[in-house]
């Protein structure tokens, strides 16, 4: 690759970083151990929940957390139709159906509208996704997670720093996921996390993401002697290795700077762009903290060039983009199992929008290059 491409969402990895990979590998344990344990508590320091599980991804989070509610065949889940794939798989795979719900057209999250009227007696729960570090209105959701008797699972893959009204977005619902995969707004390369009230809960999840296994290897191991181990019921292989959260640890002190970094780069974009003919992310709600992990712009009807055509030439002049998403109707298992004009706002959101770098690695030279190629592309 050109040494001048800028790469979307590229990690800023430090020294420390570094330095504590290599301390993990000198001392000789990679696998679940202290360094996982320390992120664990670390995260839950600042996000200011009770109980945590890292896990191997956000997605084996998603999965562990409808597992851990007991949620599958027979079940309904609902969910919004603007999300990464893995938002759905994650309830494909429990054996429950996935019910998608269109999005409201200013803010891109799940309609909450939209979710009641999709309830009925088989549905267990809600998972909205706070769509680009935008929170959904969970006031309007808890309302009817209480009102229906359903479970919440906040996917918090996007929104790490996202507040609702002054309370963290993932310590609304009976479970928070988060995701720390390479392009996130603080990364361990690959993994998750986990968060809730619910100590027990979080000890089966713990359980299932290491084979249901009763104990995890540092504490078979440990200098106490060996301890031996016993399958209570059939897991998975989710876990988390501590080489990944040496990563986290650090990336996790930096947040606030990155975010800063990012905010700036949020502000030129929306000052630059907004005599194009796009549309830019609405302005944040009032008692609101947007994650700023996306800066998605939706092309409108005005624009002299398609959406599609746009990525080729974002890429041929060295820019590195990204489509977040197409809606879940578009991909070929999804595709005839819903009803598109009732997804409209997804459907068509999806068709149009692009996102542009916001990495806190990018220099100002690079975010300057950014917005004077985007102005010659979309005007012509």
């Amino acid at each position: 690759m050109n040494d001048n491409f800028i790469v979307f969402g590229q990690p800023l990895i430090g020294r420390e970083e570094i330095d504590e990979v290599i301390d993990s590998m000198q001392k000789g344990w990679l696998g679940t151990g202290p360094k996982v344990a320390q992120f664990e508590k670390d995260f839950l320091a600042y996000k200011g929940a009770p109980y945590a599980a890292a896990v191997g991804s956000c997605t084996a989070g998603l999965f562990l957390s409808l597992k851990a509610l007991n949620i599958g065949p027979g079940d309904e889940v609902i969910t919004t139709a603007m999300t990464f794939v893995a938002t759905v798989n994650s309830i494909v795979h429990t054996g429950a159906t996935p019910v998608l719900v269109d999005i409201d057209p200013m803010s891109w999250n799940i309609d909450p509208n939209e979710i009641e009227r999709k309830i009925t007696k088989k549905t267990k729960a809600i998972i909205p996704v706070h769509f680009a570090g935008r929170p959904c209105d969970m006031d309007a959701i808890m309302y009817l997670a209480r009102k229906h008797n359903l479970y919440v699972i906040e996917d918090c893959a996007h929104a790490i720093e996202t507040e609702y009204k002054g309370k963290k977005a993932g310590t609304f619902g009976d479970f928070g996921v988060f995701s720390f995969y390479a392009t996130k707004n603080i990364t361990t390369g690959e993994g998750g996390m986990i968060i809730s009230n619910d100590e027990k809960k979080i000890d089966r999840i713990k359980r299932l993401a290491l084979h249901g296994l009763s104990r995890d290897a540092w504490k078979r191991f440990s200098d106490e002697g060996y301890q031996h181990y016993y399958a209570e019921e059939a897991g998975y292989k989710f876990n988390m290795m501590d080489l990944q959260a040496a990563i986290g640890i650090h990336q996790l002190k930096k947040i606030e700077s990155f975010y800063s970094r990012r905010l700036h780069i949020w502000q030129l974009y929306h000052e630059a762009l907004a005599a194009l003919p796009v549309t830019v992310p609405a302005a944040f709600e009032p008692d609101t903290r947007h994650a700023l992990h996306l800066y998605t712009i939706v092309l409108n009807e005005e624009a002299k060039v398609t959406r599609d055509e746009l990525l080729v030439k974002f890429t041929k002049n060295g820019i590195g983009v990204g489509v977040h998403y197409l809606s879940i109707l578009e991909h070929p298992f999804y595709r005839g199992k819903y009803n598109m004009q009732e997804l409209e706002h997804a459907v068509s959101y999806g068709r149009r929008t692009i996102s542009l770098p916001l990495s806190p690695k990018l220099t100002e030279e690079d975010v300057n290059r950014i917005i004077t190629v985007c102005n010659h592309l979309i005007t012509g």
